[in-house]
């Protein structure tokens, strides 16, 4: 029996024939070599796939034991996520038996080679290299001296990896509706760099021991640089190597000195800000016609639960009583 299918209004294909299997997802990825190793009458491919940003997201399940050879990747980064059973990964001089709890991170500099084995669907997350590598350098605050190649294996018992895990299945669920995340690129943009950030910072690569070094913080100017940027440009879908390159500094000094002078992550920052327009807006919206659920995802919030809680701390109601009218003290930008 296979495990439940994802992304299911999003269908590239359904096939048993290999050529046009191995045709489609080329056309996803990259040429690659795919063979049937198994029972050739067990091939029935399920291809689901959805783009949001710079990140693509797809559900690929061949239903039978093959080995797929893609070579180098050059173009773009993955994380595989089998949701059963097991495959075989090696890339570069590195080897895993990839499952459920240990996803596999292929570099697209290393040499690939795959064997998946038949039940074993998986997730697949791919960024651009372009995007991954502009979003390493604005942290290093410098250029690339060599290929970023991340550790293969990516533990998903790890806090770090089952939170990253629990931002991808946010983008699956959000993807099967029309007007969720796919329709709001504040929120895109949003979790884009945070999946980015958490695997530069947190999983083993050539770069990681240069993240981790201890890093000066922006100055108290250049964060009020940073912050005023940040209000100005609220509406937009910013992430914090957009801020640090507005001010000219790197994402981790820009971060290291928000946490120092404001207390704050620039995100965390940003959401505060967003917050406070939210909270005007229902202030000034008529309730006959805008919901806080509108209002709310327009401003990048799609967990309606957090923003709720979020809003009710900040501004001690209820959104919803806000835009029937009943007042409350608060609204003003943080600063």
């Amino acid at each position: 029996m296979r495990e439940k299918v994802l992304l299911g209004n999003r269908p590239l294909f359904a096939s048993a024939d290999l050529d046009e299997v191995r045709e489609q997802v080329a056309r996803v990825f990259c040429p690659h070599r795919l063979d049937l190793t198994g029972d050739f009458a067990l091939l029935n491919a399920r291809f689901n796939s959805a783009q949001l940003g710079a990140v693509r997201i797809s559900y690929l399940d061949y239903a039978a034991d093959v080995r797929i050879e893609p070579g180098e990747l050059e173009s773009f980064f993955l994380v595989q996520i089998p949701l059963a059973g097991r495959s075989l990964i090696r890339c570069g001089g590195q080897e895993i038996v990839s499952t459920p709890v240990l996803a596999s991170l292929p570099s697209p500099t290393e040499y690939l080679d795959m064997r998946w084995a038949a039940g074993c669907p998986q997730l697949i997350v791919k960024f651009e290299r372009a995007a991954v590598e502009r979003a390493l350098e604005q942290l290093l605050g410098a250029p690339m001296d060599r290929p970023l190649v991340f550790d293969l294996g990516l533990d998903l018992t790890a806090g770090w990896a089952r939170a990253w895990r629990g931002m991808v299945d946010l983008i699956v669920a959000e993807a099967e509706h029309d007007d969720g995340l796919a329709a709001q690129p504040l929120a895109v943009a949003h979790l884009e760099s945070a999946m980015l950030t958490s695997l530069l910072t947190m999983q083993p690569s050539t770069y990681r021991e240069r993240l981790l070094a201890p890093c000066p913080p922006a100055l108290p100017k250049v964060v009020g640089r940073a912050a005023q940027f940040i209000r100005e440009h609220a509406h937009e879908p910013l992430t914090t190597e957009q801020v640090a390159r507005a001010v000219a500094v790197s994402g981790r000094s820009l971060q290291e000195g928000f946490r120092r002078h404001l207390g704050h992550t620039p995100m965390s920052y940003l959401r505060e800000v967003r917050l406070v327009r939210v909270h005007e807006e229902l202030l000034a919206c008529d309730p006959a016609h805008r919901t806080v659920t509108a209002v709310a995802a327009g401003w990048g919030f799609t967990h309606q639960g957090r923003f709720a809680a979020a809003y009710r701390q900040r501004f001690g109601q209820p959104p919803s009583a806000t835009l029937r009218g009943d007042r409350a003290p608060g609204g003003r930008d943080p600063r």
